[in-house]
């Protein structure tokens, strides 16, 4: 069996030039130079445990976070007072970039593990940006890529089977670990089945019940929030289903009009 990397918490002490994950949430081509102007900048804080706040919805905007380990989900709430999940983070993401425009957090935070996070206050991150064209933007490539994942994520609910939708979801996490250099097809789940029910607008019994026929099927060995992919180009067929099926409904709909 392969075992994805173990984060070493020593690693996280270093400075931003020396981080493994500096190429996912920064620019680059940027200069010696550049870095450590962008690295004096960067505070790093204490370890955000599990359950506590990274920021709540309704808090002045101030800075936005890059994730160095651990996880954490982003959720507003509904009419009814409800959690609305609209997201899960990884290392190497940042976090708040949604709260620039009006300056309040429209977001909740939360640690769904133990995780560290670097600090960049966004006052200085942006006059930085300014002296820094790559900087800039990324930032800008970094809101454009948040606001096509959320496109993406409200055509797979309003079309995809439930199939199909929880299989992109797989598919997703893998694409996200192989890029930070863990196991694509070995990881654990860090969200519980109702988060992930929660995201994906289904019940917490759907899918348990698509967990083990997926299992049955052969594409997934599932034990508590420990998954292996064992047949993942069958796993990326299904979950391409739903992207097909969205845009074969979005070209129909533009030619009744």
């Amino acid at each position: 069996m392969t075992k994805s990397r173990v984060v070493n918490l020593d690693e996280l002490r270093s400075h931003c030039q020396k981080c493994s994950l500096y190429r996912l949430c920064m620019p680059m081509g940027l200069e010696q130079g550049d870095l450590e102007r962008l690295d004096r900048i960067i505070h790093r804080r204490r370890p955000v445990e599990k359950g506590e706040y990274l920021y709540r919805i309704g808090e002045p905007f101030q800075s936005v976070y890059a994730l160095r380990a651990g996880s954490i989900k982003t959720f507003t709430i509904n009419q009814e007072g409800h959690e609305q999940i609209v997201g899960f983070h990884l290392p190497g993401e940042l976090l708040g970039l949604d709260a620039i425009a009006g300056k309040v957090h429209v977001t909740s935070a939360r640690a769904l593990e133990t995780v560290s996070v670097c600090e960049l206050p966004f006052e200085r991150l942006e006059e930085l940006s300014l002296q820094i064209p790559g900087l800039q933007h990324h930032l800008l490539s970094l809101m454009s890529e948040e606001l096509q994942h959320e496109h993406c994520h409200l055509a797979v609910l309003a079309r995809a089977p439930v199939e199909s939708r929880l299989a992109s979801f797989l598919c997703q996490l893998s694409d996200r670990f192989r890029a930070r250099g863990y196991s694509a097809t070995d990881f654990n789940l860090s969200m519980s089945r109702n988060d992930i029910a929660n995201l994906l607008g289904m019940a917490v019994e759907t899918i348990s019940r698509l967990f083990s026929q997926f299992q049955e099927q052969g594409l997934l060995k599932v034990e508590r929030k420990h998954v292996q992919i064992r047949d993942l180009p069958a796993l990326q067929t299904l979950a391409n289903r739903c992207t097909t099926d969205v845009r074969t409904e979005s070209a129909l709909n533009r030619q009744e009009h």
